[in-house]
């Protein structure tokens, strides 16, 4: 058996062979070299810290090399669910955790009863995490209305949990949990949160970037405390007065964070433009598509989507098929091949 080894390390090349050789035939290479992966091989080794954007993008491209290897294992460095999900959305087949043994390598390799995914703690039932970081949305809503203090640490921590419980149940669950438990802007926050975290899985993205995204999820209707319950509620359509009242909350939201430690300029530009498009016809600065940042596209789609496929008391939530075919005839607004890539976590996963 022929077994390619893909490193960001030479050291770690030069350990991994060691405990290959001479079971296999081994070969190594560098993440970020040039050199193929061999046709002939059987299996492939990934071993590379996915905390760094630069391996992340070297994986993505290194992935239409290894479409035609059957075993892909991936070995990370951290015993992280996010981690562990990251390396399956990226291609892996296996997963492990250094530090790793001989015989859990060979047994993985050679289909001896190795685990498939790193041991893991249980993040807790669906339910109870959403009904955390409802609590957490509560408070901070609470807080932006009467000019309290947020407590960005309590929403964090429950954006964490939320993003542990899809790595590690998928979003379908969370998606039927949250649509069946909770209601209003606290389950579209809930959903928004949810689905972001999967795109960003879906797309590999690296553990900093969708810590970010979640983080701009959680906080991005902030806004709307400061808006009526009689019209964020209304059940029929708006009049022109209170749609110029909904579309107060992005900036209010902004205002609202501010100044306020532990909020990065990349999280409050995702609060202030997630209603923006790429034609410029958004709210409140009516931006065009060079001024819109990734995280604010990715964001705007998770949004759009989960408005649409939340319940509401005067509507059932939207198959999630139709959703996205409605997001597809947004012609202009968003961005077609983010969209695009975002059809796996809309509809498949």
């Amino acid at each position: 058996m022929s077994v390619e080894v893909i490193t960001d390390n030479p050291c770690k090349s030069a350990d991994l062979r060691s405990m290959l050789v001479p079971e296999f035939v081994v070969s190594c290479a560098p993440l970020t070299g040039k050199a193929g992966v061999h046709q002939g091989c059987d299996a492939a080794i990934v071993a590379a810290d996915l905390r760094s954007v630069e391996n992340i993008a070297a994986i993505k491209e290194l992935l239409s090399r290894l479409k035609h290897v059957r075993k892909r294992v991936f070995i990370i460095d951290h015993q992280e669910r996010l981690f562990a999900a990251q390396a399956y959305a990226l291609g892996a087949t296996h997963v492990l955790v250094n530090p790793v043994g001989k015989k859990s390598l060979i047994a993985t390799l050679a289909d001896r009863g190795a685990p498939l995914a790193p041991t893991r703690q249980a993040t807790g039932d669906a339910r109870d995490v959403a009904s955390g970081g409802a609590a957490a949305i509560a408070s901070m809503f609470s807080s932006a209305l009467t000019g309290g203090a947020i407590d960005v640490a309590a929403a964090k921590g429950a954006a964490r949990r939320i993003a542990d419980n899809i790595a590690e149940d998928g979003l379908s669950n969370w998606l039927d949990t949250v649509r069946r438990h909770h209601e209003g802007t606290y389950q579209h926050c809930l959903l928004v949160t949810g689905v972001a975290v999967d795109f960003g899985l879906s797309l590999g993205l690296a553990k900093a970037d969708i810590e970010r995204l979640h983080t701009a999820a959680m906080f991005h209707d902030i806004g709307k405390a400061r808006i009526p319950l009689a019209v964020l509620d209304k059940p029929g359509r708006l009049d022109p007065q209170e749609r110029a009242l909904i579309e107060t909350h992005p900036a209010a939201g902004y205002e609202v964070l501010k100044g306020t430690s532990g909020i990065s300029p990349e999280v409050l530009d995702a609060v202030r433009h997630h209603h923006e498009y790429l034609d410029g016809s958004g709210y409140p600065d009516a931006l065009c598509a060079a001024s819109i940042s990734d995280i604010v596209r990715m964001l705007t789609i998770s949004d759009i989507f989960a408005a649409l496929i939340e319940a509401r008391s005067y509507k059932p939530g939207m198959p999630r098929e139709q959703a996205y075919e409605i997001m597809r005839g947004m012609h202009g607004k968003l961005e077609i091949p983010l969209l695009s890539a975002f059809k796996e976590a809309a509809l498949s996963r």
